[in-house]
């Protein structure tokens, strides 16, 4: 069983640059998506570039800028557990609480953007409350099973294939009502499809095990306490970089371009995340070096790092923004913009966020959903008094 080491956690900015960089990553992907609504057969405005835009925000931001999101909330959980493990204080109840709160969120963001992703965090970050009881060697061996696709591996070796027959259709009886329904038409549509859709989306990308490997190896990002400069942290992380670089080389040279993005052929269900992965640990490696190696790098995402400690507000703020832009119920961008014009409205979007919650912050230290989550998730309810 882990026990804590004892020793201070104090704020890591790092994080909050990469928690920024994802949750920006994740509004231009959902900009350049149309928030899932797709692009009709005719777009009013398109530009020749469109194509060579659209790969190159697959191969940066699908997948992992979710992934890393995932990375740094595991590493959350074991800040805020090993907070109260230092004070004496088992952190699981309220953590399982919190996770209720979390999925309360999620189901709320549900009701503007069916791809959301924070009732699957909520539900699958459940399982980290016993992995923080788990020793550290024990951990590592789970989060290498995890990542390296078991699914997938038992699929091809049983030949069993998950059922995904219904994904198609779940979108396709979700298409009109975000397209050219009201507001409560395509909020009911998305409650009622989108996380259906979404777990089966899950499913045949190998997100799910992935995910969940992805929370635990954030807990042992905090435990080993790489993302602070000391030690021999950076050098782990130079050791990061040349292998994950390597394997972005190697799947970019095997793999066959289609659609886009890098495909393995038969292959393709194991290989295609353990890819994405190994581009995630480049970029989060690259971070993590540039930060600590040069002053200039550090005040360029002084923004971004702002972002970041406001990730929450943000990821529903943008679905906010971004259905009321794109969908039929609001402005029905969708029909009008194409890749590179809809990627321009997502640095809007991220950009006006930031002048937005830099007002915000003048007079409040967090995000209002920061705020909100903290004060429910350490609420203290009084027993009754007892009558005399």
């Amino acid at each position: 069983m882990y026990q804590s080491k004892g020793i201070a956690n104090s704020r890591i900015e790092v994080a909050d640059a990469l928690r920024g960089l994802a949750v920006a990553g994740i509004i231009l992907y959902h900009s350049v998506e149309h928030f899932n609504v797709g692009y009709p057969d005719a777009v009013t405005h398109t530009l020749p570039c469109d194509g060579t835009m659209f790969n190159l925000c697959t191969v940066l931001f699908s997948g992992k800028m979710y992934g890393i999101f995932a990375l740094l909330f595991g590493l959350s959980f074991f800040i805020m557990r090993d907070n109260q493990a230092q004070k004496g204080k088992d952190f699981s109840a309220r953590f399982f609480w919190r996770m209720v709160l979390l999925l309360g969120f999620g189901i709320l963001n549900l009701v503007f953007y069916n791809g959301d992703i924070l009732t699957f965090y909520a539900l699958l970050g459940l399982l980290m409350i016993p992995a923080g009881y788990l020793s550290t060697p024990v951990l590592w061996a789970v989060s290498i099973f995890l990542l390296a696709q078991p699914i997938e591996i038992y699929s091809l070796i049983s030949g069993w294939k998950p059922d995904l027959s219904a994904l198609g259709g779940y979108y396709q009886k979700m298409g009109p009502a975000l397209e050219e329904g009201s507001f409560w038409e395509a909020a009911a549509a998305s409650l009622r499809y989108g996380f259906r859709c979404s777990w089966l989306w899950f499913l045949a990308h190998g997100r799910i095990t992935q995910t969940v490997g992805l929370f635990f190896l954030g807990i042992l990002v905090g435990r080993h306490r790489l993302l602070y400069n000391e030690g021999k942290n950076l050098k782990t992380w130079r050791v990061v970089l040349a292998f994950s670089l390597a394997a972005v080389v190697a799947g970019s040279v095997l793999g066959a371009a289609e659609h886009g993005s890098v495909h393995f052929g038969p292959l393709d269900a194991l290989l295609h995340p353990l890819y994405n992965l190994a581009i995630l640990l480049l970029i989060v490696s690259a971070v993590v070096l540039l930060w600590y190696g040069f002053a200039g790098f550090r005040r360029s995402l002084t923004h971004i790092c702002f972002f970041g400690r406001m990730s929450l507000t943000n990821y529903l703020l943008s679905s906010l923004i971004g259905t009321f832009l794109f969908y039929g119920w609001g402005l029905g961008l969708y029909r009008e913009l194409g890749v590179t014009w809809s990627f321009l409205v997502g640095i809007a979007i991220v950009t006006f966020q930031i002048l937005l919650l830099r007002l915000w912050s003048r007079h409040h230290p967090r995000g209002p959903l920061e705020t909100l989550w903290r004060k429910l998730t350490w609420i203290q309810i009084k027993p009754p008094k007892a009558e005399r």
